[in-house]
């Protein structure tokens, strides 16, 4: 009986990028068909945005209050779509066996987390889109196509330290306890750095604080697009998260060492 001769498969580069590029699709319908991570990603910024963006408009002099935070909660949605997704989404698919089954497979480890990094970068755009959208309809916001792009820009880009620290979480905490410990992680780095209210109304020692914290300076990144950031050269503000990327991908790196070291 004659059998089909099968074609070995050349492994050029759109091959990859047709990997790469199915595995990101994949991930993001799961992640949109996930309702508990697309209601936190996109319901909280959206719902805090119109309870306190909408109806405290054009407070304070030099201030417009839903400007401001047009900025402010579009990073605090990335931060929570890049955390949950490799953070608390990554510990649940190694809890579940699905992380060694990927880590069997063919598959390029690199496309596994690169999809996941594009996922929440696709849904980080899907958030800066609605606030304009809200700030512009509802709230009085005027913003130029070039805000908005340098915005959106700002926050994709700025949100890979988060991505990274979500990596680490995922290798040191247990599944059910993931979902908590990023709350407890990131809830109150986003209330210190400014992106809930400006940084001028906290209290001194937390002013102090602040530029500590990467969130701080993805805060003044954004709102260094309206005009509301503070004193201080932009390069510091990518630099520190860069260092922070650095810092949480070597530590990863480590931690994911000596875990197969002791396999």
């Amino acid at each position: 009986m004659a059998t089909a001769a099968i074609r070995p498969i050349t492994l050029t580069a759109p091959y990859y990028l047709n990997l790469f590029a199915k595995e990101t699709k994949y991930e993001f319908l799961k992640a949109a068909r996930n309702r508990m991570y697309s209601l936190a990603t996109l319901g909280f910024p959206i719902m805090f945005y119109l309870l306190f963006g909408v109806t405290n408009r054009h407070i304070g002099p030099g201030l417009n209050y839903a400007q401001y935070l047009v900025a402010g909660y579009s990073c605090f949605g990335m931060i929570a779509a890049a955390l949950f997704n490799l953070g608390a989404g990554v510990a649940t698919e190694r809890a579940q066996g699905w992380l060694e089954l990927k880590q069997a497979s063919p598959m390029p480890r690199l496309a596994y987390l690169g999809a996941k990094v594009l996922t929440s970068m696709l849904f980080g755009v899907a958030i800066v889109t609605a606030l304009v959208t809200l700030g512009i309809a509802l709230g009085g916001v005027h913003v130029t196509v070039l805000q908005v792009v340098h915005l959106t820009t700002v926050v994709v880009v700025g949100s890979i330290p988060f991505a990274s620290l979500g990596l680490l979480l995922s290798l040191l905490m247990p599944a059910n306890a993931a979902p908590g410990v990023i709350n407890l992680i990131y809830l109150p780095m986003s209330f210190c750095s400014g992106l809930w209210m400006p940084i001028e109304v906290l209290p001194h020692w937390l002013q102090k604080i602040a530029p500590a914290l990467p969130t701080y300076h993805y805060a003044q990144l954004a709102l260094n697009v309206f005009g509301y950031a503070r004193s201080g050269a932009t390069l510091i503000h990518w630099e520190a998260l860069a260092g922070f990327a650095c810092l949480m991908l070597g530590t990863a790196w480590l931690v994911f060492t000596r875990s197969e070291a002791k396999a």
